[in-house]
């Protein structure tokens, strides 16, 4: 097998570790793990400021430590491992140094009503859900039963149908028409996002739930998006695709599409990193140096953009009073870093009488689709109901998945589910690695011209794991009910197009 990143490995076997050109980026990357596991943890640490040097403190300062570990061996891994590096970045920004910098300005972007004591609590359920995230990925590195491989090979891999890849661009391109044009036009989404929410609820007036809002939005942007990645994927694995006058053009359709519909002006920030990751990592699949770029960009917007996006956001009430201040963590203390504060909000919400739900919560989650007249004590956004308890005016608030497991199922019910999460991220990083690696192969060999090989739109898997990664940062951030209309409406493109058969069209292969 040749060492060049860019040359596709046989089926079943994933790229050379010892590429020449990533060996380079790993060399380079040494500056970036000193900064994410000692220089930026110890440079917020150490800043001036009246916050205590508690058991908070230190149990943060673990926090950093530990995810800016993990985060380095995400950036230096030889294969890409997309949700385990989304997770990570996640937790090192928004569970580490963030609330480490809170707690050294002892300013929060979200009043703590509770004790102290349920602060200490938070952070150490931050950290041992690390933990058992990893244990979780450490479990699925083990390989299965030779026959169990052996019977995963036999089965027939889920592929692009490309009839149907055709027909869920025609469906995005009339659903995020009637978007537009019930929010009365294209220069909308070029606003603030107050006036896209204004436009938003007036067209759902008759929506009486969270969820129907979420279907009338997701309708309009999720099918564009997965639209383009499929696009784009097959682009990227099909020479004979982009031959194919047609298929270029429906790229450049979809990609303008987007341009309106999921714009980051208008849209939500994390909502717009699912679309950027999601989009690199299909058009990008198997570079090692495009893969650490985006972690290591990933924490430049986390710190640096996002405090500036905020002039497109709409105002969210006055229960965030203005500061200013001339310290450097001042962005840090922003309401997109409130999650360890809420984690600590719902423990202090359940330790008030509301005690666990045991698996209310989850199941009013799972069946968000149910509406309200018909299930009339249905549970409500755990961010809402611990905002609302607070005595919150905007009460709409973030509930990470650190909260949702505790609140439901307590602290062993928690590292249980986070371990589960680590389990089915490490498998599915595994798999894409391995689909990707067999498209590649594919496409290297349809370039020799041997028969029956013109590579179709590709693997299913190619596309949904970088597409979960980046919507992982929203369903992490929480709360999973108000990400669970975009969930819902993704699964249904992508069984749309699935087929477990062979695209005897794509391929070229005889009846």
């Amino acid at each position: 097998m040749s060492t060049r990143t860019g040359t596709a490995a046989p089926p079943g076997r994933l790229p050379s570790p010892t590429a020449p050109r990533a060996v380079l980026s790993r060399a380079l990357a040494i500056p970036l793990v000193a900064a994410l596991v000692a220089v930026l943890p110890a440079a917020v640490a150490t800043q001036p400021g009246p916050g205590p040097h508690d058991a908070v403190y230190w149990l943060q300062s673990a926090t950093c430590a530990y995810a800016g570990t993990r985060l380095a061996a995400m950036v230096l891994t030889a294969h890409r491992r997309l949700i385990q590096g989304a997770f990570w970045l996640f937790g090192y920004i928004a569970m580490g140094i963030a609330p480490l910098a809170q707690t050294v300005l002892d300013r929060t972007p979200t009043p703590v009503v509770g004790p102290r004591s349920d602060t200490v609590l938070a952070s150490a359920l931050v950290l041992a859900g690390m933990v058992a995230f990893d244990v979780g990925a450490l479990v699925a590195r083990h390989r299965p039963p030779l026959r169990g491989r052996m019977q995963e090979r036999r089965r027939p891999h889920a592929r692009v149908h490309t009839r149907r890849l055709y027909a869920l661009c025609a469906l995005a391109l009339v659903c995020s028409g009637l978007l537009i044009g019930e929010l009365g036009g294209p220069a909308v989404f070029f606003s603030n996002r107050e006036e896209v929410r204004e436009s938003l609820g007036a067209a759902a007036a008759e929506a009486t739930s969270q969820a129907g809002s979420a279907f009338l939005r997701g309708f309009g942007t999720v099918p564009a998006l997965l639209a383009l990645l499929f696009l784009t994927r097959w682009l990227v694995v099909s020479r004979t695709a982009r031959r194919r006058p047609l298929v270029p053009v429906l790229w450049l359709a979809m990609l303008g599409l987007n341009a309106v519909v999921n714009n980051p002006v208008s849209n939500p920030r994390y909502w717009f990193l699912t679309v950027l990751f999601s989009l690199l990592f299909t058009a990008f699949p198997r570079s090692p140096v495009m893969y650490r770029a985006a972690l290591a960009t990933g924490v430049a917007i986390a710190l640096v953009v996002f405090p500036f996006a905020d002039r497109f956001r709409y105002e969210e009430g006055t229960e965030r009073p203005s500061r200013s201040t001339d310290s450097l963590l001042e962005p840090l203390t922003m309401k997109d870093y409130d999650q360890v504060g809420m984690v600590a909000n719902t423990v202090t919400f359940a330790g008030s009488g509301e005690g666990h739900s045991y698996g209310r919560q989850l199941t009013g989650t799972a069946l968000f689709f149910v509406p309200r007249s018909v299930w009339t004590d249905k549970p409500h956004d755990p961010g809402t109901r611990v905002g609302t308890w607070m005595g919150m005016p905007y009460p709409n608030l973030s509930s990470p998945l650190w909260a949702e497991l505790w609140l439901d199922f307590g602290p062993y019910g928690m590292a249980l589910g986070f371990a589960a999460v680590g389990y089915g991220a490490a498998r599915a990083d595994r798999r894409y690695a391995r689909r990707t690696a067999e498209d590649g192969w594919a496409a290297a060999t349809a370039r020799t011209g041997a028969p029956h090989s013109r590579a179709g739109p590709g693997s299913v898997t190619a596309v949904v794991v970088p597409l979960v990664a980046g919507y992982s940062f929203i369903l992490l951030r929480g709360s999973l009910l108000q990400g669970m209309g975009r969930v819902a409406i993704a699964a249904l493109c992508v069984l749309f197009v699935t087929t477990l058969r062979e695209d005897r069209r794509a391929h070229g292969a005889p009846r």
